[in-house]
């Protein structure tokens, strides 16, 4: 039985990162932009019937598809020595927001949801909110992750070490920020809707971006 590379082995484990974080993305993308609307408008016996046999499926394979896609993350910051003093600012903030994304799916999404849904004992009237807020923050998250995820790869950086501090400061405090607001805060307004979240995706993504290159 020949012998898989190191290079080969790198491209597996990116080939399972990348299908990961397409499934578990999608999902998140769908539950939040097209399965929320339908919900708004869904009769409530249809809804009852949704959240019963449709939900816990999706939340399954979206916590599967999350614990691969950082898993398998991981070991390839490990398996390219990106995980050494050679961090490029634009991996550490798509690693950074990745991270976050997985911690909420794991520990707030995934046990509030089945709350929600009657899996699990709680509070259900308040275990929905949380993990809608929880999620939509995700949605929120994903595409300035996903936008430095592909320019680490592809797009000179600057080295971590060598970045800006104020830069790198405002980066934490603004990712923080959503983050505290993702536990402890409220669904606030832009977030309730589609094209809320989708702007608001645009905006931080465009925030980020624009820190990073003056970093």
């Amino acid at each position: 039985m020949p012998e898989i590379s190191q290079a080969g082995l790198e491209f597996l484990i990116r080939a399972g990162h990348l299908l990961a974080g397409i499934v578990w993305i999608g999902l998140s993308w769908y539950a939040n932009l097209i399965q929320a609307g339908y919900f708004r408008e869904a009769l409530p016996d249809a809804r009852a019937d949704v959240i019963r046999k449709l939900v816990p499926p999706t939340l399954t394979w979206s916590r599967a598809a999350a614990l691969l896609a950082f898993l398998s993350g991981v070991l390839l910051l490990v398996s390219t020595g990106v995980a050494s003093l050679g961090w490029s600012l634009d991996i550490a903030v798509g690693a950074l927001l990745g991270t976050l994304m997985f911690l909420n799916v794991v520990f707030v999404i995934w046990p509030q949801h089945r709350i929600a849904c009657g899996l699990m004992v709680g509070d259900a009237a308040l275990a929905g909110p949380r993990a809608q807020l929880a999620s939509r923050t995700n949605v929120v998250f994903s595409l300035p992750m996903l936008l430095f995820m592909t320019s680490s790869a592809h797009l000179p950086g600057v080295p971590l070490a060598e970045a800006a501090p104020l830069a790198v400061a405002a980066l934490v405090l603004i990712v923080g920020v959503l983050e505290i607001n993702a536990l402890v805060g409220h669904l606030w307004r832009p977030l309730q809707t589609v094209r809320g979240q989708a702007g608001s995706a645009l905006v931080l993504a465009v925030l980020l971006w624009g820190l990073v290159r003056a970093a």
